[in-house]
This record gives C-alpha cells, structure tokens and sequence, in this order.
C-alpha cells in the first residue's frame, strides 16, 4: 500500500471534486504543469500554494496536509498545546498573550501550514480580547455599576475559549475562538503587517499602563495610593479630626495629578467648598512674594545683598504713613541696626525683626538681633521688604504681584487685598468647636499675611513652581537653597529659644521664602499658612517632581497634616513636632 503524500491527497481531492487538472489550474491560477508535479510529488509546494488548491477545492488545508512520521505528530501536538496555551500567562502579565502567541507563530508558521493556521486563530482571538478588556476597562471607570459587571466576565470570558481549544487540540479538533477580529489573514502577512501588529501592542501597553497610572499616586518612595483609597481615608480623617473644610492637590511629574476639596466653606450652614471658593492663604503669601522678589532681582530693580534703606532718597522713618499701620516706621528713628538689612535677610528670617511688632511688650518695631546672625521668623521683615520695593517701583504690592504673578499662571482669583467679587463665594474661618469667626474683608494689601487665593489657584502656583516658570531656572536655585540652617525645637513660642540638633538629620534651614529640607529623594522646599481659623501647608520635591498642598478653613487643620502627608505623597520629613501639627488622636501636651 502507497504511504500518503501532499500530491496524492491533491489528486484524490482533484477527483472527488470532478475537476481536470486544466480546471484546478484555472481555478487556483497555477499552470497545468505545476499541478501535475505536485501531484507525482515532483516538487514541494509552498504554504501559499497549498492554501491556494485547497481554497479552489472548497476544502481545509488540513485535508491534503500528511504528518509522515508519527512522531512528528506527537511533537506537532506538543507545538499546538503550548501555542494555545502559553497566552494563559497573559491573564496575569499584561498583553503577554499577545507577545507569546506572536513569538510561537513567528518561530513555526514556516515549519508547517498547521501551526500558521492556529497561530493567526490564536493572535487574532487575543488580540480582539486586548482591545475587548481596554474598552470595559474604561467602562469600569465611567459606567458606575454595570461598568464592573462588564470588567469581570472579559477575563473568565477568555479564560473558558482558551481553555476549550486546549481540549479541543487534545481531542484532534480544529481550533475554534468565535467573535475574533480577523487582525491577520489567510495570507501571509508582510513585514508592514508584523509592523502594524507590534506597534498596536505597544501603544495598548502603553495606554493601559498610563490609564492604570491615572488611578494612582505614586509617593516618594516609590509606593503607592490608589486616588480613590486617599479620597475615601481624607474624608474618614478629617471627621474624625473635625476639619469643616479642606483642599487638597498632588503633583506628580511637576503637573497637577489629584485636586479635590472636602467639607464646606460654610459648617454652620452646609455650604459645600470648591475649588474655586476663595480662601484666605495667610502666610502662603510669604512664598508668592518671594518668587515676586526674585523676579524683580532679575529685572534689576534691587540686589539681594545691597542694604535696603540704600535705595532710598531719605530715611524710612521719615515717610509719611500712608496705610493704617503697616508702613509707619517711626519706631525706627532710634534704632541703630535696621539700615543693615537686606532683601535675603528679609526672605530668610535673619532680619532681626520680631514677628509682628505688637506682640512686643509695648508694641513698639525695633530689631531685636545683629540682622543675618540667626533664623527667626518675621512677618514684619517681609512687609518692610515690601514698603521699600513700593517706593523704589512707584508701583503697589498688588499691581506687582498682577502684573508678574498672578496673570502670567492664570491665578485669576487670587490677590493680596479682598475684593468685591469674592463676596458670592469665600470660606468662613472655622474654630474647633466649628463656628465661624468674622471674615475680615478690610486688609490692607501686605506681601506678609494678606493673599486671598482659591485651591484652584494656587495649585496652579505651586505646578508653576515646579516647572520652574516665571523666573529662571538661576533664580529658582537660589530661591530653593538652604541660606540659614534652623537649629531651635519650635518655630514659635518657648521652645523656638531652645536649640537642638533634632532636625540636623534633614538639615532643617530656610531659603528665600520657604523652609527646606534635605531627604534621599531631594530637596522639600515647605510654606504654612496660619490665621484665625484657616491653616494651610504646602511642600515641594523639586528633584522628585511631587508635592502636596493642603488648605483648611479649620482650627483642627493642623491635626491631620502629618497623616495626610504620609499617606498621600509618603513625606516623612515634614518636622511636624517643630510646626507644632499635633495629630488629632495624639493627646497635647
């Protein structure tokens, strides 16, 4: 008995049909004289030939396909298991069904017609699958309910295909993955198709991992919080701690990654906070004003270094107050230090200055130190800077601050004085107990403590403080470099008299207008806030592009900050015991 062959198997075929060798050459396009060597087995005809006669017979190409040595069909049988089969590593590695099925199809589809038929089968299936699961993943994040119900059958879904062609290849079936895309055809596919196909996994992978990551934030240490877990832990946080109302923005990769605000802007009468209520920013002014400063410095309008009572034609003291109080400098007439003070002293904290003059004894302004021999913090050496810059300029804090500031990042709610259009939609002051103070609408412009803003607003300051706008990347260094280390155990009351070497391990020191910081992962430049019920912290990772902001408009603020800093961004640099954030369900001392 004759062995079978591919030429007999096309000759039996040829027959059973009732075709002439003309007609089957007609059919298929070959020529009479390759039918008849095909079928004496004169020749071996390629893949695309064999498609080619068995398409115009109407039959499988495994019809006239012959496996000669019956161990070759055990290995062919191993092949197809492992082609079908290796995908299912896929469910757990994203598009590594795809990767696989590829890389087997590659290496066997010109070993023999069986395995490129299974191998298109198989890519198609999964590839149809991939884009099957991007499309309910979506759904997952916009169809509330039946988006998850969708999102759980895909997998299972293809779980059970695959795992009935492994049965069905078992069982000597022909593979079968029903509502697959034909992706590759019965042809075989050029290079521009493989082309195609491999630049589709990319971008799949690529947008999967980038929809993953929009769900996410990434902390410092290179762990991370989905955004939804951090919204839902603020919310638990805050009512326990009692915080009426909040505003919270992430950065990641120096851009806006997660911005909501919590609670009201109102308590006593429910009114909800947004991102576009105005708040009051309290000494966050400080940090705008420093980067004003710096812009100015650029401009050439004053040197950090030059005294500032140098720029003036006459004597501080000897101007005319024109505010209530701010700029009355008469108090300094007999003071034999204040003409040493610079700009850098004043945006360091060295100047000398207290804090706010009536909380001196007779509340009387005098510098109480050699100006730049040590940190400690002066909201009246800010204004002071501010009152000089407004002579030298000709022009107010406010329309500086427009000017170079505000319009330039968008920040189209924000400014150092109270304005009437904030009337329609501001944040009360909250005390512990959650009742409102009186807001004071009447400030007098002061680059120290007035800056109303809005969390939208000012998220938009600190991205533009990661990228570095507004002034040159020179001046941003400057502004970002430690300029005086801190060695007290509080920023205020008693203890900001102790020395320490607590905060020696982050080299605790101030730049121009903000503290820094030293950690594995950069530098933290950090600014508080701090007023009659609003208490705010912002911090800045440069070198890591992260950071955080928090606004409150409650005297509890302060009590989450140090939970909420960890959890969202994993700063556990933050000095917190020298801020004073005592955790709400830490006793006070």
């Amino acid at each position: 008995m004759e062995s079978p062959s591919l030429g007999r198997n096309v000759l039996y075929q040829r027959k059973l049909k009732g075709y002439s060798q003309e007609k089957l050459a007609d059919k298929t396009g070959l020529t009479v004289r390759t039918i008849q060597r095909i079928e004496k087995d004169e020749v071996n005809p390629h893949l695309e030939t064999v498609h080619m006669i068995a398409n115009s017979l109407e039959i499988k190409v495994e019809d006239l396909l012959i496996i000669q040595d019956p161990r070759e069909e055990t290995i062919q049988l191993k092949w197809l298991l492992l082609m079908h089969g290796m995908p299912l590593i896929g469910l757990m590695v994203p598009l590594f069904n795809i990767l696989a099925s590829v890389f087997l199809w590659v290496l066997k589809r010109e070993d023999n017609p069986v395995y490129d038929i299974n191998g298109r089968k198989i890519i198609n299936f999964h590839i149809t699958v991939s884009i099957l699961f991007v499309l309910v993943f979506i759904s997952l994040l916009t169809i509330e309910g039946y988006g998850f119900l969708i999102f759980i059958l895909v997998i299972p879904y293809a779980l059970v295909v695959m795992l009935v062609n492994i049965f069905r290849i078992l069982k000597g079936k022909e593979c079968y993955y029903p509502l697959s895309i034909p992706f590759i055809g019965s042809k075989n596919p050029s290079n521009k198709g493989i082309l195609v196909l491999l630049l589709f996994i990319f971008f799949s992978n690529s947008n999967f991992i980038e929809a993953q990551n929009k769900k996410i934030i990434t902390r410092l240490d290179s762990t991370s919080i989905s955004k939804s877990d951090l919204t839902n832990k603020i919310e638990l946080m805050s009512g326990h701690a009692g915080v009426t109302g909040l505003a919270v923005s992430v950065f990641e990769n120096n851009k806006i990654s997660y911005q909501r605000t919590f609670g009201y802007k109102d308590f006593t009468k429910k009114l909800q906070l947004h991102e576009t209520t105005n708040i009051y920013g309290a000494s966050i002014s400080k940090a705008v004003f420093a980067v004003l400063v710096m812009k100015l410095v650029e401009d050439k309008v004053l040197d950090l270094d030059t005294p500032l009572e140098s720029y003036l034609p006459k004597k501080i003291y000897d101007y005319a107050p024109i505010t209530k109080w701010h700029d009355d400098y008469s108090d300094l007439k007999t003071d034999t230090l204040y003409h040493k003070i610079t700009a850098r002293m004043c945006l360091t904290h060295t100047c000398g200055f207290p804090n706010w003059r009536w909380i001196e004894p007779d509340q009387k302004l005098r510098v109480l130190f050699e100006p730049g021999h040590h940190y400690s913090y002066s909201g009246e050496g800010l204004v002071y800077l501010q009152v000089v810059l407004e002579k030298i300029t000709g022009k107010s804090l406010e329309s500086m601050a427009q000017e170079k500031i505000f319009i330039p990042l968008g920040m189209k709610n924000t400014s150092y004085r109270w304005q009437d259009r904030f009337e329609s939609d501001f944040a009360f002051g909250h005390n512990i107990n959650g009742e409102t103070y009186q807001k004071d609408t009447d400030n007098e412009p002061r680059s120290a403590s007035t800056m109303e803003t809005t969390p939208k607003d000012l998220t938009l300051f600190l991205e533009g403080a990661l990228q570095k706008k507004i002034i040159s990347n020179i001046s941003w260094e400057e502004l970002m470099k430690t300029q005086v280390r801190i060695k007290t155990t509080a920023q205020f009351g008693p203890l900001s008299q102790v020395e320490t070497s607590l905060y020696d391990n982050i080299g605790l020191g101030y730049g121009l207008g903000w503290g820094v910081l030293n950690t594995p992962f950069g530098r933290g430049i950090f600014k508080e806030g701090h007023g009659d019920g609003f208490q705010h912290y912002c911090i800045l990772f440069p070198e890591s592009g992260k950071g955080i902001m928090i606004l409150t408009n409650s005297d509890n603020g302060e009590s989450i900050f140090k939970e909420l800093l960890e959890l969202a961004i994993g700063d556990t640099f933050t000095p917190w015991k020298w801020e004073g954030y005592v955790p709400y369900n830490q006793p006070k001392k």
